[in-house]
């Protein structure tokens, strides 16, 4: 009985560290005109509001949307606020939260449910143009350091990554999208020599790899030099499960800086 109360109460200090943890996510809200963007933001560590900052932006998948500007932080917010994280790579990191009525780029499905059709032609979202000024707005007040901006998303938030170094490739440092899917041409004529880090499950049938299978064969023909592609044997549409495990995720990210001429 004493064993089964101490497991108990083990259990309990963990799902209360673990709460504690995420509630260093800062609740904001970001206004412009007639639209809001509700969005978390992690201060580093010993954090100065006179010095410049890298900035790490994820974009969350489908099922996190909605305006409780909680349930974003449900895939990746653990991995930000881990202590030694935090000590080895302090960073402004920002989860914002799209409205279930939207997303972070705008696609158009097929006849099956797994069937994307991607167009970088389409105008950008609302959602993501008002993470775009959020990001401008932390450049203007020198909170952010222009040469150290991140991005990286799942799913939907995957498809918003891309969208988002397609439309804007020389705003930032490095990104990695994990089961996205983008439009390969012109990533590839837009968005080619930025540094990106792509996982995806080989098993995944929400967001089929064939879209980063191609984009990164293309890559490799164009000669892109830092560019890393991750697809994991057996595993479905979670892949951002083993994208968090990768010892080399944020020490390779963060060692990414912004070139004012990007090569192959």
């Amino acid at each position: 009985m004493k064993k089964g109360f101490l497991s108990l109460c083990s259990l309990l200090f963990c799902f209360l560290l673990q709460a504690q943890d995420l509630s260093l996510f800062e609740k904001k809200i970001f206004l412009s005109g007639q639209d809001t963007l509700r969005y978390r933001i992690l201060y580093p560590a010993n954090y100065r509001a006179d010095k410049a900052y890298p900035l790490i932006v994820f974009l969350h998948g489908s099922g996190e949307r909605g305006n409780d500007n909680e349930l974003q932080l449900t895939h990746g917010g653990k991995l930000f606020v881990r202590e030694d994280i935090r000590n080895n790579y302090p960073a402004i990191v920002i989860f914002p939260q799209c409205p279930s009525d939207s997303a972070w780029s705008r696609y158009r499905k097929g006849v099956k449910s797994n069937d994307w059709i991607m167009d970088a032609t389409l105008s950008a979202s609302r959602p993501a143009l008002l993470v775009k000024e959020l990001m401008d707005q932390l450049l203007q007040q020198k909170r952010v350091d222009a040469k150290r901006i991140y991005i990286g998303g799942l799913s939907l938030g995957g498809l918003g990554t891309y969208d988002m170094l397609i439309r804007y490739p020389g705003y930032f440092a490095a990104a990695f999208p994990i089961c996205g899917a983008t439009d390969v041409a012109a990533f590839v004529a837009n968005a080619g020599p930025v540094p990106m880090w792509m996982f995806h499950g080989a098993e995944d049938v929400v967001v089929q790899p064939t879209f980063n299978r191609e984009l990164y064969k293309l890559l490799m023909e164009k000669g892109a030099r830092h560019v890393k592609y991750s697809e994991y044997p057996g595993v479905k549409h979670n892949s951002w499960d083993n994208a968090f495990a990768e010892p080399e995720l944020l020490p390779w990210m963060m060692a990414q800086k912004k070139k004012k001429h990007p090569k192959w």
